[in-house]
């Protein structure tokens, strides 16, 4: 007896489709070659990324971050706004290497998503290294999972992985930061990429469309909280690379309260003026409308200001005319003092 049997299941009937993995790798090789350094020695597709040490540094040091964009690939995906988002994740690990001098040497991406829609993961990948360009590193490799029942349709997640190298005698690990050093901060461009949890909740609760509803600035509300996370690598390290820089702050996940101390010992005080700089319109949004404490804006964003550099006074003048010349607009925020009841104090209003 002949029995019909029916064709046996492949993994695209479980949702995976290995040709859309296929077809994005060759979409982004490109994207990569453009940013391609002299030390890169692999090209996509391989096992690993294989990168050379630039020989410049007598005694280097590797320096590693990784990070991701967190909720705010919500909104992305909600109000498709994807050809920006890899800036983002590229600035959230740069960011965090330069702060102890690190120049960042190549970046690697992780794409994870329910289902691989090769137009939307190709637009993502580009930005990434969009923001690979405006680092200086290489975006060597990375990784696309399709994950079908762990993500819906549509979702995705990003993660990023950057190798940075610093000369072992340059690094700056808080140890030379001292009472008296000047405090200059470096305007963001919005939130960046923290505090998104907060912000959805207070849209959701507002009730209102980011795409229609406008700032006291004019700027549409979608435009202001999907703005990149701005990208300090060139400036940070011209500055540094002066030997007047004491130390550094990425202002991040936590805002002020929670970053400042990691980059000072605990005899010290960083005493802010919230009078030196002005906030973007979004920030006194999200207050106003979610009714948010300052302590809390202080704790959740970077209120207007994404990096910080400490520097001895004699040398503000020349550290900040560096950082200008770099398309900086540095200010002075405050000063280092020794320990007063917290590691962080704030003068002035959040007006």
């Amino acid at each position: 007896m002949t029995h019909n049997r029916q064709k046996g299941l492949t993994y695209r009937d479980a949702g995976v489709d290995i040709n859309a993995g296929n077809a994005l790798i060759e979409r982004i090789k490109p994207h990569a070659k453009r940013t391609a350094r002299k030390e890169s020695l692999s090209a996509l597709g391989g096992f690993g990324a294989f990168f050379k040490i630039p020989e410049r540094y007598s005694k280097p040091i590797l320096v590693s971050s990784t990070d991701g964009v967190g909720t705010k690939l919500k909104l992305a995906i909600q109000y498709n706004r994807h050809s920006q988002i890899g800036e983002d994740l590229v600035a959230m690990c740069v960011n965090d290497l330069i702060v102890s001098n690190a120049e960042p040497l190549f970046f690697l991406d992780y794409y994870a998503t329910g289902q691989l829609d090769v137009d939307v993961a190709e637009v993502v990948i580009a930005s990434i290294a969009d923001g690979c360009k405006l680092a200086g590193c290489a975006l060597a490799g990375g990784e696309t999972a399709e994950m079908p029942g762990m993500y819906q349709k549509d979702d995705y997640d990003l993660a990023g992985f950057c190798v940075g190298v610093a000369e072992e005698s340059n690094i700056l690990d808080g140890s030379r930061v001292g009472a008296g050093d000047i405090i200059i901060g470096l305007p963001s461009s919005g939130p960046h990429s923290n505090g998104y949890a907060l912000i959805r909740r207070v849209i959701t609760n507002a009730g209102i469309n980011p795409d229609t509803e406008e700032l006291a600035s004019g700027e549409l509300l979608i435009d202001a909280v999907m703005r990149p996370t701005r990208i300090y690598v060139k400036a940070a390290l011209s500055a540094m690379a002066s030997g007047h820089v004491s130390g550094a702050v990425h202002i991040t996940g936590g805002g002020f309260q929670e970053n400042l101390p990691r980059s000072f010992d605990g005899n010290l005080t960083a005493s802010i003026d919230l009078d030196s700089w002005g906030r973007p319109a979004i920030f006194e949004w999200l207050k106003a409308e979610g009714d948010v404490e300052t302590e809390e804006m202080l704790r959740t964003f970077n209120c207007g200001i994404g990096f910080i550099l400490f520097c001895p006074p004699e040398h503000v003048t020349s550290v900040t005319r560096i950082l200008t010349k770099t398309g900086e607009h540095p200010l002075v925020i405050g000063e280092l003092i020794q320990r007063a009841s917290e590691p962080v104090v704030f003068t002035g209003a959040f007006t």
